[in-house]
């Protein structure tokens, strides 16, 4: 019986599908799966027993990954599941910043007791009039699964789009709409376009990548929209250009106390995802995976091991190793296998930074002999018997 704990709400959707062989465990202790989207786990001592843990979402900043790698805790993540949610929030971001629709709003909640506000519609309506989307040029930089459908929604809406991603997978470049300008400098869309979304991830190389020189060499009045991590805006520098007239509006789902109530900026709560659909969604996904690792040992959308698998595992025993990436690896392996009179009838192995994953499809049962062997090469993090 496998215990999976679940650190926040995660739709029942998602849990039903767990088998008679798991439980949903009420305490960490113990529990060789972990459930969670937004609590915080950077303090918490993990288990022995973990074996993987499954964000249902995207951002993974709340989960200790090298401190998971270390210990041979695969995390995962859903990339996708939530994918058109953001993309429809975007989309109503910038509408938001086009028409003053907030402002309008307000008015009218003002003068709502008023006998003649019909007629003070028709006064006061000029004060809240924007600009449309068609016709006007968007750049969004990463076009990962959401980046992708913002740009062939924008595309539909009328909108010049152009796209920045020197990293585009095989998947996200098919499903893009070919009125898609592809840009292979992302100055081209600090210069050219009206509107700036970001949908990369944040990172070293990332972080505070829209900052003084980039808005500089925007257009003036450029609306900037960020609904993937607050760190990739310099706000400060967007506070200063946001008064000096040379951004227009800037909408993001990340509320800081730096931004919070200034003059230009549109936050919203952290909305992006959040929407039954895309949890419903997201839940389904990280169960998924989850249980694919567990009861086969195969690893897909893991953020600190690399994607490796052998299918449903139809042998008389499978192992599953995680290690560093060094070099030798697999022919220790190998024999302290062939110690053990144990044929290796497949394998697979995979490396993803400083770590790796091996697969071992075995034509006899392994034995807690060959784990201890596996267990005491240097650089093994963890070896688990899958079957």
């Amino acid at each position: 019986m496998y215990k999976i704990h679940c650190l926040n709400k995660i739709s029942k959707v998602g849990t039903d599908l767990l088998t008679a062989d798991y439980q949903l465990a009420e305490e960490l202790d113990g529990a060789d799966g972990v459930l969670v989207r937004s609590a915080a786990m950077h303090e918490m001592e993990l288990p022995e027993s973990l074996l993987a843990v499954a964000r249902a979402g995207a951002g993974v900043n709340n989960i200790p990954l090298e401190k998971c790698a270390d210990k041979g805790v695969v995390v995962f993540n859903t990339p996708g599941a939530n994918a058109n949610a953001v993309k429809e929030l975007v989309i109503c971001g910038m509408l938001l910043a086009s028409r003053d629709i907030i402002g309008g709003n307000h008015w009218v909640d003002q003068v709502k007791e008023e006998a003649t506000i019909a007629k003070m519609v028709e006064k006061e309506k000029s004060k809240f009039a924007g600009t449309e989307l068609l016709g006007k040029k968007l750049g969004v930089i990463g076009l990962g699964a959401i980046g992708a459908k913002i740009a062939n929604a924008a595309v539909a809406l009328g909108m010049d789009v152009y796209g920045y991603d020197p990293y585009i997978s095989v998947e996200a470049a098919w499903s893009l709409s070919r009125e898609v300008k592809p840009i292979r400098n992302v100055e081209t869309i600090y210069t050219e376009c009206d509107y700036i979304t970001i949908h990369v991830p944040a990172m070293d190389s990332t972080k505070g990548m829209i900052q003084k020189s980039t808005i500089d060499s925007m257009k003036d009045g450029v609306i900037v929209l960020n609904f993937s991590r607050d760190a990739l805006v310099n706000e400060a520098d967007m506070l200063e250009a946001l008064k000096a007239g040379k951004v227009r509006k800037y909408v993001c789902d990340f509320p800081t106390p730096v931004t919070a109530g200034q003059k230009g900026v549109i936050l919203l709560p952290h909305l992006g995802a959040s929407t039954e659909e895309a949890e419903d969604n997201c839940a389904v996904m990280a169960v998924n995976q989850m249980m694919d690792f567990i009861e086969n040992g195969n690893i897909k959308n893991s953020v600190n091991f690399p994607s490796c698998s052998l299918g449903a595992c139809s042998k008389a025993g499978r192992l599953a190793v995680h290690h560093r990436n060094v070099p030798n690896m697999i022919s220790l392996f190998a024999g302290a296998c062939a110690a053990e009179n144990i044929n290796i009838s497949d394998m697979i192995n995979k490396s993803k930074g400083d770590y790796s994953y091996t697969l071992m499809d075995l034509d006899t049962p392994a034995t807690q002999q060959v784990v201890e062997a596996i267990k005491r090469i240097p650089e093994v993090l963890k070896v688990r018997i899958v079957k």
